[in-house]
């Protein structure tokens, strides 16, 4: 099908741009950006857009936790003739430029969420390695991904308070994907759920005023890592930035006896570069945490990301974090806020976690599923 988009410059393939990836249905482009006040209250934002030209369908979310209670907007659209529209319902993204300055808007809606929020980055932004993974000869994810950090200004609204949000006390990070993603299955409403053994996975950035940490790792035997892909970032009294490659990772880390998930409290990684010496995180869990089924990551309720809805569809909901039943049906996957030290500098960071069965080291957090 062709849209307006097919008059821009840009085109990869010998095909227009409602279709991508070689027509796979999985492909998807997404966009992912958490908030949070530096001073560590238990507030965190959490919005993501996801892209499937392939299924005609462009999905979002936005979610705050305060407190103990997590608020969630989901909405659905299919693209039609708008497919350069970055907005879903009274959700919307705007690039105002690609990698320093976005813009996101929510407009007044029965979740009780709203906000106009503009994200600046403080530094560059961090291609990851791409992923990429093979199962029974079949492709089962080809992805690339950026990560940046930033900070954030403008207002923010839920359950009728309104926070005042400034680049001076709220920080923050984005991510952005595109290419083959993985399935991931873990709604109670859509059996059979994956199950996973035997490994250990930790996607998480950290910042300082002068330094940005992002790391994603994927291991089955404790420092044995079987994707590693990290980025460091160093601005010095010029403002002059110095980039360096993680090529070792090394983590001992402390778990909650959580009875209702799993949960990190605290915990060391010590990184080694391409080049110059090592350096030494050390976080401390703070009590925001946004779970991600609330924005559909691995369904929630029969919904699926990229699930064609109809013309427009969304849904709104408050779970209460201390209800077993809740936090049984939203599992792991998580933006968990952390305070970091390092080299006398004091930061925060969000780190998404989990660990499976099976896996020789932090046997406490593996009665709970790892995703």
């Amino acid at each position: 099908m062709l849209t307006s988009q097919d008059d821009l410059p840009g085109h990869q393939t010998p095909a227009p741009f409602a279709q991508a990836g070689q027509g796979d249905p999985r492909f998807t482009e997404r966009w992912w950006y958490t908030a949070h006040p530096l001073d560590g209250r238990p507030l965190i934002l959490d919005v993501g857009f996801g892209y499937y030209p392939n299924r005609g369908v462009m999905d979002a979310f936005a979610g705050v936790t305060v407190g103990r209670t997590q608020h969630n907007f989901r909405a659905s659209r299919q693209l039609g003739d708008r497919p350069l529209d970055l907005e879903v319902g009274p959700l919307r993204l705007q690039i105002v430029e690609g990698h320093r300055l976005h813009r996101l808007t929510l407009r007044d809606n029965a979740s009780g969420i709203a906000f106009e929020l503009d994200f600046e980055a403080c530094f560059p932004a961090a291609q990851e390695k791409q992923s990429r993974r093979e199962r029974d000869g079949v492709v089962d994810e080809d992805l690339a991904r950026v990560a940046q950090f930033g900070r954030w200004q403008g207002w923010l609204q839920v359950a009728g308070e309104r926070h005042a949000v400034s680049a001076s006390d709220w920080w923050g990070q984005r991510d952005r994907s595109w290419g083959v993603r993985s399935e991931m299955r873990t709604d109670w409403a859509v059996p059979p759920m994956q199950t996973h053994k035997q490994f250990f996975w930790t996607w998480s950035m950290f910042q300082t005023p002068s330094v940005g940490v992002s790391l994603f790792l994927k291991e089955r035997e404790a420092d044995r890592p079987y994707y590693l892909s990290g980025a460091e970032f160093q601005r010095d009294a010029h403002g002059r930035v110095r980039k360096r490659e993680v090529r070792e990772l090394a983590h001992a880390l402390e778990w909650a006896d959580d009875p209702l998930g799993q949960t990190l409290t605290a915990g060391e990684f010590i990184l080694r570069f391409d080049e110059g010496p090592a350096r030494v995180l050390r976080v401390e869990a703070l009590p925001a945490r946004y779970y991600l089924k609330g924005g559909l990551y691995g369904g929630w309720g029969g919904w699926n990301h990229g699930d064609d809805r109809g013309a427009y569809a969304e849904a709104h909901d408050r779970w209460n974090l201390d209800d077993p039943l809740t936090r049984e049906r939203a599992r792991t996957l998580g933006d968990h806020v952390m305070r970091v030290h390092t080299e006398g500098e004091q930061g925060i960071g969000i780190s998404e976690y989990g660990v499976a069965t099976g896996y020789g080291r932090y046997p406490l957090p593996q009665k709970h599923p790892a995703l």
